[in-house]
């Protein structure tokens, strides 16, 4: 009786079975180009080093939250993903590249602007796709500072890089809190 699990016969060089090596030199030296390639190409990306994806992340981080800060809608629209999500502790999920354009739109320009804490900000490189970007935001009310307290809040951010372009993919943003007077 065979087994469902016997291994699969191939042709004995030294007498005729009837079955063909199904694996022929030229087919397998094609298979190892398919597969190799790939792999040399992938280690011949060197990663970032690690100062310089630093600084990368910053100046992203920097540009974005100009445009965030100033109410450009193009500019913070051009640097989020279309697929974006955006996790939030008190306001939930918000999803797409156009529903973080509408929020900007609609209740933070011209009430709220945004910096990073000093000292806060670390960045990690994400293998095969983009950074990873950990910090600390305070939120101020222009011209009502008097009256409304300084938030802050932990931020995780996903950046994702595909070719040269980097591109904000998903933001955690948690443990908003007011900051004591």
């Amino acid at each position: 009786m065979r087994s469902h699990l016997s291994a699969p016969k191939y042709a004995d060089h030294g007498k005729d079975s009837g079955l063909k090596n199904p694996f022929s030199f030229q087919a397998l030296c094609i298979l190892a180009t398919v597969l190799v390639t790939p792999l040399a190409q992938v280690s011949a990306q060197t990663p970032p080093k690690p100062e310089e994806l630093f600084r990368t992340i910053q100046a992203l981080d920097t540009k974005l939250f100009d445009a965030y800060n100033r109410c450009d809608l193009v500019t913070f629209g051009s640097m989020v993903a279309e697929d974006l999500e955006f996790y939030h502790d008190i306001g939930g999920l918000s999803r797409s590249r156009q529903a973080s354009v509408d929020a900007l739109k609609n209740n933070i320009c011209g009430k709220v602007t945004r910096e990073l804490v000093p000292g806060t900000l670390e960045v990690h490189p994400i293998a095969n796709y983009g950074a990873l970007e950990i910090g600390v935001h305070r939120f101020r009310h222009p011209g009502r500072d008097h009256i409304e307290p300084v938030g802050e809040a932990r931020f995780i951010h996903l950046w994702r890089k595909t070719g040269s372009r980097w591109e904000l993919a998903r933001v955690i943003s948690y443990d908003h809190h007011s900051l004591k007077k």
